[in-house]
């Protein structure tokens, strides 16, 4: 204070105002996730709109047009699991949404009914074949809005591309959900993703799209969807971990040592059950990734793309009801969960209505019906799949493309029983990515490194499955 006092060049005044500066400087400075609060491993600029400045006033200025907006959606994938749910969406809230176009594989029947129903400018399908059944079906039940037709990847394309869509919903399962996604966000395209390898797979491609083009990557499955709606009004900085819920899948009620048992025993029994969820109606690839835990080591990783979380901020816990869909922690420590039944509408209408909450005719949630909730830590001997995920995350490049493909294939090949047994699948997993360290690429990674990598792992996995089951021939 003499100092500050005894200077005719420096006054009291100034040194207020000084001390006022610095205290503005320090309440403006960048905050860091994270649970070092560094921000050491977390992406700058993840995916969602989440955990920045600019997320938060967008999300602001999106909640205070109203719930009276309409949005023109384009579905690909709309016989499925994903796709059909989302139309009973459009038949809750049809002031709200429109279908301008439809992709699907070759139910030719179910999508021939879609079309008469939503009036689609566009229906694709998987082959030239149901293109052709697909418009003999609608010529003979009288289409008066028969749309353009077309089929395979080109059909994809111009469904995710169609010029009205403000927004693509992604509910075509595997990698073939990553060209279109791409040029749907180059068309500035939102994009509800139900596609979980649109970013385990393309995430270093993806991500650069998503901030070049400023579209909105919105999830729509259930855990990342959860964390997303807990993200919520926390500000930039806040995040401090993200702990996925997982159900444990079909084989949570067996210890380790059962579930080995019961695979070198019964192999058929575990084929069965492996297919079968305990608490969602999924497909079945997404059902076996369930069993094995893969599904949830995949959304890790997604995780990591959306929100920017690093891989030693991001858990997993197994929650047997499904009724805590997952939960962030804040930098307070607090925890905040999102609930919800096991119903998959509920993610997808959040995200094609984001940030808007729409009257639905669902169930609410009793607590008191329910009684019990619990959690529990996964055995990662159990359910190698996931050390395996996370060890692919943390590899990053093109090695997180490798697991994914790796998965499909022997995913693939379990379900189409050509005796490939449960513990066969991370052991092909694991050998894929052990053969691709030596291509490993980390940076600058094209789409072209990424689908030439996802071809390798389905290459490699079915070589190996073959000489694995040859061995398994001897043996007996």
């Amino acid at each position: 204070l003499r100092c500050l006092t005894s200077s005719s060049a420096f006054t009291v005044n100034d040194a207020l105002n000084t001390q006022n500066s610095i205290i503005s400087s320090s309440l403006h400075a960048t905050l860091h996730s994270g649970s070092k609060g560094t921000g050491e491993g977390w992406l700058a600029r993840p995916a969602a709109p989440v955990n920045s400045e600019d997320s938060a006033k967008l999300t602001l200025a999106k909640s205070l047009e109203g719930s009276s907006f309409q949005k023109r959606l384009s579905l690909l994938g709309s016989t499925g699991s994903i796709g059909t749910q989302t139309l009973e969406i459009v038949d809750a809230c049809p002031d709200n949404f429109v279908v301008d176009a439809l992709s699907a594989g070759n139910n030719a029947a179910l999508m021939a009914e879609q079309v008469m129903k939503y009036q689609p400018k566009i229906a694709s399908m998987g082959t030239p074949e149901a293109a052709a059944d697909l418009k003999e079906r609608l010529v003979s039940m009288g289409c008066k809005a028969m749309p353009e037709i077309a089929y395979g990847e080109e059909g994809i394309l111009a469904a995710a591309t169609i010029g009205s869509a403000d927004t693509v919903v992604t509910g075509i399962v595997g990698a073939a959900g990553l060209k279109p996604t791409i040029e749907a966000i180059k068309l500035k395209k939102d994009i509800a993703l139900a596609n979980k390898e649109t970013l385990i797979s393309g995430g270093p491609v993806i991500n650069p799209l998503v901030e070049e083009y400023g579209i909105n990557m919105l999830p729509a499955d259930s855990e990342h969807s959860a964390i997303f709606q807990c993200l919520q009004g926390v500000p930039e900085g806040g995040l401090r971990r993200v702990i996925l819920t997982a159900s444990g899948g079909a084989f949570r009620d067996l210890s380790k040592e059962e579930l080995f048992t019961m695979c070198e025993n019964d192999p058929r029994a575990v084929q069965a059950k492996a297919t079968t969820h305990p608490n969602w109606d999924m497909g079945a690839k997404i059902t076996l990734d369930s069993a094995t835990m893969m599904n949830k080591g995949l959304e890790v990783i997604e995780a990591h793309y959306l929100f920017g979380a690093s891989y030693d901020d991001i858990d997993i816990v197994i929650h047997p009801q499904s009724i805590v869909h997952s939960m962030v922690e804040t930098q307070d420590t607090s925890c905040i969960a999102q609930l919800g039944w096991a119903d998959m509408r509920l993610p997808l209408v959040y995200s094609v209505a984001w940030p808007h909450r729409l009257k639905m005719p669902y169930k609410p949630l009793d607590l008191a019906e329910l009684g019990t909730l619990t959690f529990n830590k996964p055995d990662l001997e159990k359910y190698p799949c996931i050390g395996l995920a996370y060890a692919a995350g943390r590899a990053g490049g093109t090695m997180t493309a490798v697991l994914n493909a790796a998965n499909e294939a022997a995913n693939d090949m379990f379900r189409a029983d050509i005796g490939l047994g449960l513990l066969d699948i991370p052991t092909l997993i694991e050998g894929a990515m052990e053969k691709h360290k030596d291509d490993l690429k980390t940076s600058d990674v094209t789409l072209d490194d990424i689908l030439g990598s996802d071809a390798w792992a389905r290459e490699y996995v079915e070589t190996e499955a073959k000489i694995l089951n040859e061995r398994k021939t001897l043996i007996l």
